[in-house]
Parts: structure tokens; C-alpha cells; sequence
């Protein structure tokens, strides 16, 4: 029997999740729920993120920055478990009032600078640094084009397909097969681009393939979600050869490690020392 179509309430009101997984990651409202000071580490960057896609993006741009040589950029990398509900401490909102990692603290200047936002940091360092993004004119406004793009079409693959595919308490057809031709479409957008170009944005790497790759670079190698036969992804050939080349980076390899719990990853980062040693 089919169930009653859903009719929504006049006015939502929230049920505490108490057995999900995401009980302490969603709620509807803002700010702090407990008191909690972070810590702070020696180099004037502080981060604090955990491995998921929107993390390796900075921490990729980090390894990247300090492979270019570029010894400023040496950062401090602090894990925020947001399953167990980090990114509610009274500290973590204070950088980042959306609650959402990752977030940073520059404290290089005065005052200290917060950025917040995957893509907010990662143009503030690659703007400071003077670095994988172009200073001005065209191919400027090309690598913000793809890195905005990246961040407006993320949440399709995450919060939309990745949730209703692999995350939800039942598989429906309707929600998955919505997102899943939202995400075949982004996929194709991407391998069009890159049929003759090497990069994004041409020739050069940029700070707009970095955040690309995070997801959809993933997706195609590591198969996000258990999803590469599904979508097919083999099929984007120009979008593996890309994502495959960024993937084999030694900076990008070093990136992916941080703020990861496995056995393979590094929990926290203090210097470049902790990945040596986990490579050995």
C-alpha cells in the first residue's frame, strides 16, 4: 500500500533527530550550544576542519602554497568532529557564525582575521600569498567563474544527491533521480571544459581546480558515495584525465591526509614534520 501523500503543516516545527547520524549536525537554529575555547598553535594560520570534501579543499591550497615554497603559509590544523558537535562550541562560532568548517584565524595581522567559507578562505590565501589565482583582468574573473561555480553546485552533489542516495532512512526514486541528473549534467559541463584545456582555466592550476577536484575530481577517482557505476563517471573521460593528474600531485596526496581519523590520515597537523613521518 502506498503511503499518504505528505501534506505539509501550516507552521514547521522541529523534532529533535536522537538515533540519526546527523542528530548533532543539523538543527534549525543558530550560535553556540556549549562553551569551548579552541586552540591555538605556533604559525600565524589556524585552521579548524575535519577531511570532508570543503576541508581538503584549504588544506590541498595549504600544501600547495608550502610546496611552492611559500614558508608563511606553515599552518596549524586543528580536527572539528562535527558528529560529535564541535562546530556548536562557543569558540567555532565565534570564527564562523554558520557553524559549518572549515574556518580560519590569520594571526599574522591585527587583529586576528577569521574566514569562514570554504571558498572565502581559499581565495584570502591565494590572494595573500599571491598564488594560484591571477591577479587581474580575464583569466581572473575565468578562476573565480569555476571556483563560485564549484561552491554554488556543491550542495547538489552533498546535500542533494549524496544525502537522498546514500544517507537517507529510505532510497526514493523521485529525490535520486532529480539529483542524480543535476549531477550527470555538472559532470558533463566539466568535461566539456576540459576536452581542450588542461586545467579549468587553461594552462594554469588554479585555486578553481583545487575546489573542483575536492568533489568532483573525488567523485570520479574515489567514487563519492559509492556512486561511480551509478553515474557512470568512467564515461567523462576528460574529466578523469583532470582529475586523475591533480589526484597524483605529492601536495594534493599531503592535503587529503589532514584532519582525517583513519589510519592513513593525520587527526591533526602541526607542521610538515606529521605528514613526513606518516609517509615514511
Amino acid at each position: 500500500m502506498n503511503e499518504s501523500p505528505y501534506v505539509p503543516p501550516k507552521v514547521w516545527q522541529w523534532e529533535k533527530e536522537s538515533e540519526s547520524r546527523f542528530a548533532n549536525i543539523n538543527r534549525p537554529i543558530a550560535g553556540a550550544t556549549h562553551e569551548k575555547v579552541l586552540p591555538v598553535g605556533e604559525h600565524p594560520l589556524q585552521l579548524y576542519s575535519l577531511g570532508t570534501p570543503n576541508g581538503v579543499k584549504v588544506t590541498v591550497l595549504l600544501e600547495e602554497l608550502l610546496a611552492l615554497g611559500k614558508t608563511e603559509a606553515e599552518y596549524n590544523a586543528w580536527l572539528i568532529n562535527i558528529g560529535e558537535g564541535d562546530q556548536f562550541g562557543s569558540g567555532f562560532v565565534d570564527i564562523n557564525p554558520n557553524s559549518k568548517i572549515p574556518a580560519m584565524v590569520d594571526h599574522s595581522t591585527r587583529p586576528p582575521t577569521r574566514i569562514f567559507e570554504s571558498g572565502a578562505i581559499m581565495l584570502y590565501l591565494a590572494d595573500k600569498f599571491q598564488a594560484f589565482v591571477p591577479a587581474e583582468g580575464s583569466e581572473r574573473a575565468e578562476c573565480l567563474s569555476w571556483l563560485f561555480w564549484q561552491i554554488g553546485s556543491a550542495p547538489y552533489l552533498g546535500g542533494g544527491f549524496g544525502h537522498f542516495y546514500a544517507y537517507a532512512p529510505q532510497r526514493w526514486e523521485y529525490p535520486i533521480n532529480r539529483f542524480a541528473m543535476e549531477i550527470k549534467r555538472q559532470l558533463d559541463v566539466l568535461d566539456k571544459n576540459l576536452e581542450n584545456r588542461e586545467y579549468l582555466c587553461g594552462d594554469p592550476y588554479t585555486i578553481a581546480d583545487m575546489a573542483v577536484y575536492s568533489w568532483y575530481g573525488q567523485l570520479v577517482l574515489t567514487g563519492l558515495y559509492e556512486s561511480k557505476e551509478f553515474l557512470d563517471v568512467d564515461s567523462y573521460t576528460h574529466l578523469v584525465r583532470w582529475a586523475t593528474q591533480i589526484h597524483n600531485r605529492p601536495a594534493v596526496r599531503r592535503g587529503r591526509k589532514v584532519n582525517r581519523v583513519s589510519k592513513s590520515g593525520l587527526k591533526e597537523r602541526h607542521s610538515a614534520a606529521d605528514l613526513d613521518a606518516l609517509e615514511k
